[in-house]
């Protein structure tokens, strides 16, 4: 029972940290009648509960029933600390060996999760009061340091150091301490389809000039 009421105990901190960082949340009612996120960090404390207690099928049936009605999948096994705030929540997930530390913030369709290729250990540890911006993917047993800040969209494949901006695909490190290490402009950053398809041409062009290859244009003649 003792750990059942650290389960309610951390239900109330996860409530108190969307009252405190949602302006749009008028009421505890309100937030606990509306809000998916909170209502997927629940049922993953009670996943846990049971999974901890080597209940796994128990732990997996809770944890799939939240995600058919919130959207947000989080595997029981996660370890997550108090205060975590899923922001509009839809197409989260959250891998089983995933770590978050306390006051942590996703916002929807975020995945920390796994690159296929590690055992034992293989999805990301966040520490405290970590942001992970929206559609960010966040994929390996890394760690991102605590009031780190991953953009939207960016794809994280190596460690963030703490008090960390990263952005891009793959990202990278653009602000620490307060310091800028790069430009964070987020709008002109350049597309990696459109510049492997370039070098791609360009190789293209020297095999062919290498084979005595000549293109002719469709336009001559005409």
């Amino acid at each position: 029972m003792e750990n059942f009421n650290k389960v309610i105990e951390q239900f109330k901190s996860d409530m108190e940290s969307v009252k405190r960082r949602d302006p749009a949340a008028r009421t505890t009612l309100e937030i606990l009648l509306t809000y998916s996120g909170l209502h997927a960090v629940a049922a993953y404390r009670v996943s846990h509960y049971f999974y901890k207690k080597k209940m796994f099928l128990t732990a997996r049936i809770i944890s799939q029933l939240a995600r058919f009605f919130t959207g947000i999948e989080i595997h029981p096994g996660a370890r997550i600390g108090k205060g975590l705030f899923i922001d509009h929540g839809s197409g989260v997930v959250i891998g089983e060996t995933t770590v978050i530390g306390d006051n942590c913030l996703l916002y929807q369709g975020v995945t920390l999760g796994g690159t296929g290729k590690d055992k034992g250990k293989r999805h990301p540890t966040l520490g405290n009061n970590v942001m992970v911006g929206a559609g960010a993917r966040v994929l390996g047993p890394f760690t991102v340091g605590d009031n780190a800040k991953i953009a939207a969209n960016a794809v994280v494949l190596k460690a963030v150091p703490p008090n960390c901006t990263a952005v891009g695909v793959p990202a990278r490190i653009v602000r620490c301490n307060g310091k800028r290490t790069e430009d964070l402009d987020q709008v002109h950053i350049p597309d990696p389809v459109a510049q492997e398809l370039t070098k791609m041409s360009e190789r293209i062009a020297v095999l062919e000039e290498k084979q005595g290859i000549v293109t002719t244009d469709s336009n001559k003649g005409e």
